[in-house]
């Protein structure tokens, strides 16, 4: 068979092995960790620090916020460092390898209670925990993250790597809620429960990443995508840099879009604790969570093959429109309806599923954009520019959420709450959330790159890329 040729005649370079089943399993298995740790964090961290640790809400959710502006800082600076990374391992893998242990370690201890009496020494306990757990946080996730657009440039590879990489930090996220679930059943002292379930989760998050370098260096070898190509990369700055990415307007797009999704998931998931405690009078959080989280990975599958068939755009409309309307619905439930609150549950797995594949789905789109546009490929800068813009704006709406909880009269160690409290886990729960997500829908409107679109750009830069190889000196 002859070899395939671009339209000038030059011969194309051959296609690159598949990823095997293996291969895209070890692939996905990096986000277990970071899926089971952020999951954890966002369903249970505020209820924790309000009735555990004793913290008023407001306390709270100023730790949650000083988090999520630290990352603002963070992210992109550890995303400049692993661009710029050279050694005989790659640019990526000596960060998760590196980090992986200290990412553990402060993990859990996130989940411990100091023996302080004061409020503030407590307080600040909490704000370093988090900033030393976010900074390890970055250094695995945001070079692990990166390895999509690196590892493979087909349009449908990617989606199915992006969806076992989801899928992974779906399982993780469940396995984190269902031993939740065993933990609250077995051990009384609510203090306790967290501690173990910190511990048990920070060693299970540690060794997957470990099985991804080992199970996706091969690929990457054979791949070439240790390294950068080389081009005038080293010509940008940092700062000329930031401004080339916020020049990118398929990438405005894909933040907004991933912003307003995923601040209206987070919301939900911090506020379903106090919903299931204390509107609904449940005496564990952690069956909700476990029917949105788990039924998610299987409505993944659904996602990816709609992907496939009509198109991330279009299926991020279904998912998105069946999402508010179990959303609102939820304001509605009242206590004691049990079976409609699981219900609505497993509806809103799909919309969760969604948000998770479809955005990061795009990402890898937008960086082919810019290199055809500017000839460098700058991944790890914009993955983590991503993530700083969605962070800055969970902080802003984590700290909303533990505002309307301390102005509304919530009391940290009440059994029951007054009507004013109860109304805004109730507003938090329904509205709120339904128009993040009409806003992510209204974004995605006008996302500009389309599957032919993408299929255009792959063909320029493939054939730049033969005209490159050939006008280099043979040695």
């Amino acid at each position: 068979m002859a070899a395939p040729v671009s339209s000038s005649g030059a011969a194309l370079p051959p296609a690159p092995e598949k990823f095997s089943i293996w291969g895209k399993l070890a692939f996905g298995a990096g986000d277990i960790g970071p899926g089971m740790t952020a999951n954890l964090l966002a369903f249970s961290f505020l209820i924790f620090l309000t009735t555990a640790a004793g913290l008023s809400p407001v306390a709270a959710g100023s730790v949650l916020a000083i988090g999520r502006i630290w990352d603002a800082i963070n992210d992109p600076f550890i995303g400049y460092l692993s661009d710029k990374t050279r050694t005989r391992w790659g640019r990526r893998y000596p960060w998760i390898v590196l980090g992986a242990i200290p990412f553990g370690v402060t993990f859990f201890l996130t989940w411990v209670v100091p023996g302080w009496e004061s409020d503030a020494a407590r307080f600040w306990y909490y704000v370093v925990m988090s900033l030393l757990f976010q900074v390890f946080y970055t250094v695995v996730n945001l070079p692990y993250t990166t390895l999509t657009a690196e590892l493979t440039k087909d349009y449908d590879e990617r989606t199915e790597l992006t969806a076992f990489r989801l899928g992974s930090s779906l399982f993780g996220a469940i396995a984190a809620l269902g031993l939740g679930l065993v933990i609250t059943q077995v051990i009384t002292d609510q203090r306790q429960q967290y501690l173990v379930l910190g511990g048990i989760c920070a060693v299970l998050s540690v060794l997957p990443l470990l099985w991804c370098v080992w199970g996706t260096y091969p690929y990457a070898v054979q791949r070439n995508a240790l390294q950068p190509a080389d081009t005038d990369e080293v010509a940008l700055s940092f700062i000329a840099q930031i401004k080339v990415v916020f020049a990118n307007r398929a990438f405005l797009f894909v933040v907004g879009i991933y912003l307003f999704a995923w601040l209206a998931l987070q919301m939900t998931a911090s506020i379903i604790p106090f919903y299931a405690t204390f509107w609904m009078g449940l005496d564990s959080y952690f069956l909700a969570a476990l029917l949105v989280q788990g039924t998610a990975i299987l409505m993944m599958v659904l996602v990816n093959q709609l992907s496939r068939r009509l198109g991330k755009q279009e299926v991020f409309y279904i998912g998105i429109g069946i999402w508010i309307i179990a959303q609102i619905a939820l304001f509605f439930v009242q206590p004691g309806q049990v079976a409609a609150l699981y219900l609505l549950c497993i509806v809103i797995s799909f919309g969760v599923a969604t948000a998770y594949v479809v955005p990061w789905a795009m990402l890898p789109d937008v960086i082919e954009l810019d290199e055809l546009k500017t000839g460098q490929r700058r991944e790890g800068v914009f993955y983590a520019f991503m993530t700083l813009l969605q962070k800055v704006g969970l902080a802003l709406g984590l700290f909303l959420v533990s505002l309307a909880l301390q102005f509304s009269g919530f009391v940290s160690e009440a059994p029951q709450q007054s009507d004013s409290a109860l109304m805004a886990i109730r507003v938090f729960i329904g509205p709120v959330p339904m128009v993040l997500l009409l806003c992510a829908i209204g974004l995605a409107r006008f996302y500009p790159i389309t599957r032919q679109v993408h299929e255009e750009i792959l063909l320029k830069l493939s054939e730049r890329h033969s005209s490159d190889n050939q006008d280099q000196p043979s040695t």
